[in-house]
């Protein structure tokens, strides 16, 4: 599960290597080192080491194409399913559902790299477990600490707390019980409490993807700019938020697709050309930062992009009432609607003396900024109407999703928040058309954004909305990376983006309120014991109608105390060019630019 910026795709457009965004693509095969992809994201990436990504999307969509977990998707089956990967086979899971013992095939090495002195460096069992401590290690004081401190597994945290008590450095070579490598190729994880949906985690190569401690000690405080893995890919180049190039592992092993494709004419297209490939189809992949929406827009319909998610502004005219418009068929592009396994928000501190607290006058003042925002018009107009509107944190295609559960979360009613307003004292006293709080001091909202066109009209949306009920609200423009450690400060009193899903678990998205994981996922710090005990009793119970009644009611005190204002699911349409082969946007995966294929553009 990761956090990308507001109404953004992480992964957002693929096209041959040209001159920069907007460039005329060259024949995909043309130039040096053979077919090259080129992509787009539309923030900066953070850092490439998974311990420092701070949940970035981006970050960890690069990654996975450098590390490795044991486990993966399979690409195109759906529902989804889980795959070997760097395991022989798929994981043992003891009665209790507390321990996971993985065996990891022989024979796979990791890129080459000065770290490894001229020797070929093959992956074992304890690249995982030295992986998995690096979360507790307090020197990179990583935000997704929480996804195994929560589980409790045996003796990590006690050597963090021995690490932060005496100042010295975390001691990775002491034995614990819950993460070990009995032997070279065999891996053990024992969990405190059991989690019967942790094995999920052992297809996410950012939590569980290896990592050579050879590589770590040898760069340091830099390892965030030399990720080395056993991936199809390798980082080549990097210019921070500019650039990013990876190419083909020469090390890397040459796998093939051995999925079960799903029966759909798509999946079973790209699974027939896939037949006997050998992966990755490409040899390098070149990724340009590009955080505005018109130049992605004109270099896909000038032919430089093999594929892209249409910005929000042009979705009218490329894709009307949902289907895509003659001048594009026309040309042979090809639409691919998606729906996402995410959400796209906005929280309220709730630490801040403003829109914080849980005294009814506060909680009053959150409704009422939500019951304010048009949601409707909100997707229609900024998000070109492709968006169904959100109920409640949890996404579709998770578990704890419910098409029929309605509630708050969605309403747009600017006289109910008039009244939720004038009824805890929020009035004009003054009578310069804003309100004050109920002791008459200022009431002045404050948002953080980035810069983005994309941004700027949300921001927009926020004031009009609001201007409208007599709340006066001012916005904090900043970049992405700055804001993510502002709000991992607290230094934020409201802030806004997308969280998408990294698996099937809709308990990720309960998790995010989750009082232990303030500071980390849970970015509001909402702290309320009452949903705190039924976070708990989710996360134990097996997938079915108990776990799911119990989710419901930690949905509705979600919606009761609104740390979330929770806008939409985004439905994403992908314009695909004729010449590009194997793109299918998978809801959970993201290393699937080694299935991507390309030939050579038409003249």
């Amino acid at each position: 599960m990761r956090r990308r910026p507001l109404l953004s795709s992480a992964l957002a457009v693929l096209s041959p290597l040209g001159a920069g965004p907007g460039a005329r693509a060259q024949g995909a095969g043309e130039g040096k080192g053979g077919k090259t992809l080129r992509l787009a994201f539309r923030s900066p990436e953070t850092s490439f080491d998974p311990t420092q990504t701070q949940s970035d999307q981006n970050s960890a969509t690069v990654i996975a194409q450098i590390l490795e977990a044991p486990l993966a998707f399979d690409y195109l089956a759906r529902p989804v399913r889980l795959v070997r990967a760097t395991a022989s086979a798929m994981p043992e899971v003891s009665a209790d559902g507390r321990m996971f013992t993985v065996r990891i095939q022989p024979g796979i090495f990791f890129a080459d790299d000065p770290a490894f002195k001229g020797r070929r460096r093959e992956l074992v069992a304890q690249d995982y477990v030295y992986a998995i401590k690096r979360f507790y290690d307090p020197r990179y004081n990583s935000s997704d600490l929480y996804i195994y401190e929560s589980l409790k597994l045996p003796g990590l945290s006690e050597l963090r707390r021995q690490a932060v008590k005496s100042r010295r450095p975390f001691d990775y070579d002491t034995e614990v019980e819950g993460a070990r490598a009995p032997d070279r190729y065999t891996l053990r994880v024992q969990l405190g409490e059991a989690d019967p949906r942790f094995l999920y985690r052992f297809a996410d190569p950012v939590i569980m993807g290896a990592v050579a401690r050879e590589v770590v000690e040898h760069y340091g405080d830099d390892i965030g700019a030399h990720p080395v893995g056993t991936g199809a890919f390798r980082l080549k180049r990097w210019r921070r938020a500019s650039r990013i190039e990876l190419e083909r592992s020469p090390h890397y092993r040459g796998t093939r697709y051995e999925g079960t494709p799903a029966d759909e004419p798509l999946a079973q297209s790209i699974a027939r050309r896939l037949q006997g490939q050998t992966l990755p189809r490409v040899d390098r992949v070149v990724i340009d930062i590009v955080e505005e929406e018109q130049p992605r827009w004109l270099s896909f319909l000038d032919g430089s992009y093999h594929w892209l998610e249409v910005p929000p502004s042009f979705r009218t005219l490329a894709v009307p009432g949902g289907q895509l418009a003659p001048f594009l068929a026309r040309q042979g592009v090809r639409l691919q609607l998606q729906p996402q396994a995410d959400m796209t928000m906005n929280f309220f501190f709730m630490e801040h003396p403003l829109v914080g607290g849980y005294t009814p006058d506060k909680v009053a003042l959150r409704r009422a900024i939500g019951l304010a925002f048009d949601g409707p018009g909100f997707i229609r107009r900024v998000r070109g109407g492709f968006g169904v509107p959100a109920q409640s944190t949890v996404p579709p295609f998770t578990s704890g999703y419910d098409s029929g559960y309605k509630s708050e979360m969605s309403e747009y009613s600017p006289a109910r928040a008039r009244a939720l307003l004038d009824m805890h004292g929020y009035v004009d006293r003054d009578g310069d058309g804003w309100r004050e709080q109920p002791g008459g001091a200022p009431l002045v909202l404050s948002l953080a954004s980035t810069a983005s066109q994309l941004e700027r009209r949300a921001n927009e949306w926020w004031k009009r909305c609001l201007d409208a009920v007599g709340l006066k609200i001012e916005f904090d423009i900043n970049s992405w990376p700055e804001l993510l450690k502002k709000s991992r400060a607290g230094a934020l009193m409201m802030w806004g983006y997308s969280w998408s899903a990294g698996s099937p678990d809709g308990g990720f998205f309960l998790g995010i309120a989750y009082g232990p994981n303030a500071g980390e996922a849970n970015d509001p710090r909402f702290a309320l014991p009452a949903f705190d005990r039924l976070y708990e009793r989710q996360r134990g119970l097996p997938d079915g109608p108990e776990r799911e009644a119990v989710m419901r009611q930690a949905k509705n005190l979600l919606v009761a105390y609104m740390p979330y204002k929770v806008h939409l699911h985004n439905v994403l349409p992908d314009l695909v060019q004729p010449w590009t082969h194997g793109y299918w946007r998978h809801p959970f995966m993201r290393d699937i630019w080694r299935f991507v294929d390309t030939e050579e553009r038409p003249a």
